[in-house]
């Protein structure tokens, strides 16, 4: 049995079941999923995925949607510029006349968003593309099957990998081989304790024979954790609801609806900067500072100190702030309202 043999049988039993996983393959479908899985854990995109494509079935549907729209969908996925960018490349395609992705890797990699990893996936796995798909679980069971020396993502690493699948393409469906690839380095072949014992690629793998296919595909450098401390001013009106305020600068949470933000210095007053950040015609009643919130994004760690303020009801601009719960929020929002929500209503009633 050939190595691309033995692991397509072995994905036609293992394979879990997935929601994009339908056939016949549908570009559009594969296309969502992709972008939704980039940086993200499968089980917090399924949900996601579903509830999208009920609302989002096609291109046409997508293009029609406003951005509060997409991105109130995309809500607790997290880096929400693939959002803005797969709500641009709607726009795009549709707008050019077509309804469709086009079929060929150069037209796909020209849309918005889409680079050569999310073309390759489109291609291949919904058109049948050769085109060899190289995330971190394919380079990692490549590179422990061949026992590849070095860093992987280098260019010439990459070509090598590359000309490595394209032989497992022969005779076989080209996205079947880089989904069961994908599907592999997920769920067998991961990063420590691979289980060999039950790998389909044991038979020809280089790096188990060589008795440390942990060493191959080294981990990449870890990003050093940025540290920040922000205050939170929690404005409530007297319905209940918080005002919100659409956050247009720094590199997170931008294009977000959140509580009103901003960083604070340890000899700063938590309740000065957030009273100061309340709109001119609001005139909350003076607010009760709370204890911190933990949150992360990314590689920052964030310290949030709430700040709860009674308001009165007032008019605002509607294009930068609204009054809303979490589950209301026109437009999309971070956990991280539903969680200093959560807690001050907590603490609300335990008061």
């Amino acid at each position: 049995m050939t190595i691309s043999d033995a692991l397509v049988d072995w994905f036609s039993q293992r394979a879990r079941s997935l929601p994009w996983r339908t056939e016949p393959r549908d570009a559009y479908r594969t296309l969502i999923s992709e972008i939704m899985l980039q940086q993200t854990q499968v089980d917090r995109v399924a949900p996601k995925f579903e509830e999208f494509i009920r609302r989002f079935p096609d291109l046409e549907s997508l293009a029609a949607a406003t951005e509060d729209d997409v991105l109130a969908l995309w809500s607790g996925l997290g880096y929400y510029r693939r959002a803005r960018m797969l709500h641009r490349l709607a726009r795009e395609v549709v707008g050019s006349g077509r309804n469709r992705l086009p079929e060929d890797l150069e037209a796909l990699r020209a849309l918005p968003g889409i680079g050569d990893y999310t073309a390759a996936a489109v291609g291949s796995l919904a058109l049948g593309l050769e085109a060899p798909v190289l995330d971190g679980n394919v380079r990692r069971v490549v590179a422990r099957v061949t026992a590849l020396d070095g860093d992987p993502r280098t260019s010439a690493a990459e070509t090598k990998m590359k000309d490595w699948v394209r032989l497992l393409f022969r005779g076989h469906h080209p996205g079947v081989i880089n989904e069961a690839l994908m599907e592999l380095g997920a769920t067998v072949c991961t990063p420590s304790r691979p289980r060999c014992e039950a790998c389909p690629l044991a038979f020809e793998c280089m790096g188990r024979r060589a008795g440390r296919p942990e060493e191959f595909s080294p981990p990449r450098k870890v990003r050093p954790t940025e540290h920040l401390r922000w205050v939170a001013a929690c404005f409530v009106g007297s319905d209940g609801r918080w005002l919100l305020r659409r956050v247009q600068e720094g590199p997170i949470l931008r294009g977000l609806w959140m509580p009103p933000l901003a960083d604070i210095e340890q000899d700063e007053d938590p309740l000065n900067v957030a009273m100061g950040m309340a709109p001119g015609c609001l005139k909350p009643a003076r607010g009760v500072v709370f204890d911190s919130v933990r949150h992360h994004i990314t590689h920052r760690r964030i310290e949030v100190i709430p700040v709860l303020a009674p308001a009165r009801d007032a008019d605002l601009p509607a294009a930068v702030w609204q009054w809303s719960r979490p589950g209301e929020v026109a437009g999309g929002t971070s956990s991280l309202f539903e969680k200093l929500y959560n807690i001050i209503q907590f603490n609300e009633k335990e008061r």
